[in-house]
């Protein structure tokens, strides 16, 4: 059967309207032939994708063409993420259901979705199924994820009136210098393998020792956040908070056995996995994930926000009586694999099923959008969850040019950044713009060190630095706070965190409301 006319068939199935908003931007970008031969290479692919994120600081797929996306499924694992609603019902101020899948309307959209694809790649692949075409399993979302090999299946959804998004999963840019090939300069260790303990740390200028032995990281300092001020009124006790991360090492005893020690009794920790297992076109292979954490980036994010004020001499996290939730939900810190993304959703929409959760932090991230994280975190929002995620993931070579990056970006999320200790300078790898909304004390301007926390195993500490543990610390933060007022809702509890800190009548456009004095917000300071 003809190209044309096997799209022809396929959209002939459903044709109730295009339901994307950005639709009407498609043909603004480069024109594409009615019959599109051969896909774009990763080259061009990437070079389209940071020409635009140097143009708008962002990139967004709905505003790709069909063939674009198309080219970025053949150059990554054929992955399709499809968000699906009811006719009518798929704007994109529309209101996620709480359980798709026991929503009748949500069920029929699906199928009718499920049978548009199916037509479709059946037309030129007969041997394909209803069930080798679905990669991953959903749990409250209304998506599909599913593997597509044709374009004409691409413009079919991309113009049906029940489709939200559809969207490559599995494809992020390379490093915009060139690369010798995207196997040799993939970015995929970023932010893994450095959490060792940290040679040379001088008592009483990079850590104050604490009644008991613990250590206080030098940016806890009254100067920069006054938290030791602030535990006299406040440790974040009855407060639960979820780490989204690389999960947290199994050999780190202060994040399983000994995690109640100390003055840090009474609490619980979980550690979980959403990560799905590796697979190849949805073939799995491998041994399945577990929450330990191989990379030692969760690690450090668990440690600096919630490690015990113990006995033991280890560094003690901002927030160290509230309880915590680590999730391992990616492989490092950049979000740049379909099983990734897919391991991100569900941690979200984990939390936002777990009424005891308050707070989610996550200090990963991505270039461009992705419509099915933003679905998950707009669910978890919707269920009440403070969300914090990083400004920046960390990477030296953007942070000067690249903004707010995905999806700290989203107005659900706050984005945080990282500062040195002259308060007005970005760290050297953090990302600063419009959308940040609090900063974090995190380097010291005359000898780099960053802040303390936990190793991948024993008491000595490592440090860390970046948006990344800003992100952490904020989020341990605002546990302090929420447990100091535990019937005042998100809303009054940000509010608290803005009245308390240095821009508060004054956002600025790159660092936002900048630094939180803690011991104000929580009272122990005169207003």
């Amino acid at each position: 059967m003809p190209h044309f006319t096997r799209y022809a068939a396929a959209a002939a199935l459903l044709w109730l309207g295009a339901c994307q908003s950005a639709d009407k931007e498609l043909s603004q970008l480069q024109p594409e032939p009615e019959l599109a031969g051969e896909a774009l290479s990763a080259a061009q692919l990437d070079e389209q994708i940071w020409t635009r994120v140097r143009q708008t600081g962002s990139y967004d797929w709905r505003q790709a063409t069909d063939h674009v996306v198309w080219s970025a499924l053949q150059r990554s694992d054929q992955v399709l993420s499809v968000g699906y609603a009811p006719a009518g019902r798929c704007g994109q101020d529309a209101a996620l259901p709480a359980d798709a899948a026991a929503d009748p309307d949500y069920a029929r959209a699906r199928q009718q979705v499920l049978d548009l694809v199916l037509a479709s790649e059946r037309a030129a692949h007969p041997e394909v199924t209803a069930d080798n075409l679905i990669i991953f399993q959903q749990s409250a979302l209304p998506v599909l994820t599913v593997r597509v090999r044709e374009l004409a299946t691409v413009r079919a959804l991309r113009r049906s009136g029940l489709v939200r998004y559809a969207e490559p999963m599995g494809y992020e840019p390379y490093h915009p210098a060139g690369a010798a090939s995207r196997t040799t300069a993939s970015l995929s260790s970023s932010g893994c393998g450095n959490n060792t303990a940290t040679a040379g740390l001088v008592a009483g200028s990079d850590y104050t020792v604490l009644t008991g032995g613990s250590k206080s990281s030098w940016n806890q300092a009254d100067q920069y956040h006054g938290v030791r001020t602030a535990w006299t009124q406040s440790t974040g006790a009855g407060v639960k908070m979820v780490i989204i991360d690389t999960g947290s090492s199994d050999t780190q005893e202060n994040l399983g056995a000994a995690f109640n020690q100390g003055l840090s009794t009474g609490r619980t920790v979980e550690r979980l996995v959403t990560l799905p297992r590796n697979s190849i076109f949805g073939i799995p292979y491998g041994a399945a994930e577990t929450p330990n954490d191989p990379c030692g980036h969760g690690t450090s994010m668990a440690g600096a926000a919630a490690a015990p004020r113990g006995t033991d001499g280890a560094s003690v996290g901002i927030a160290y009586g509230a309880s915590l939730i680590t999730i391992r939900a990616a492989e490092d810190v950049f979000i740049d694999a379909s099983r990734e993304v897919q391991g991100v959703a569900d941690a979200y929409t984990l939390a936002a099923g777990r009424p005891d959760v308050r707070i989610v932090s996550m200090s990963m991230g991505r270039v461009t959008s992705s419509s099915q994280i933003a679905d998950a975190i707009r669910y978890a929002y919707g269920r009440g969850k403070l969300i914090f995620c990083a400004a920046g993931t960390s990477f030296d070579w953007s942070a000067g040019w690249v903004g707010v990056i995905f999806p700290a970006s989203l107005a659900e999320a706050v984005a945080v950044t990282g500062v040195k200790d002259n308060l007005t300078t970005r760290c050297d790898e953090c990302h600063v713009g419009a959308d940040v909304e609090f900063t974090v004390v995190m380097q010291r301007n005359s000898n780099n060190l960053r802040p303390l926390s936990l190793a991948m195993s024993g008491d000595a500490p490592s440090t860390v630095g970046g948006s990344s543990v800003s992100t952490a610390s904020m989020a341990a933060m605002a546990a302090v706070v929420w447990s100091r007022y535990p019937a005042e809702t998100r809303e009054q509890i940000k509010a608290r965190l803005v009245a308390a800190s240095s821009n508060a009548t004054r956002r600025d456009p790159n660092f936002g409301y900048g630094r939180v004095n803690l011991a104000r917000a929580v009272g122990a300071l005169v207003q």
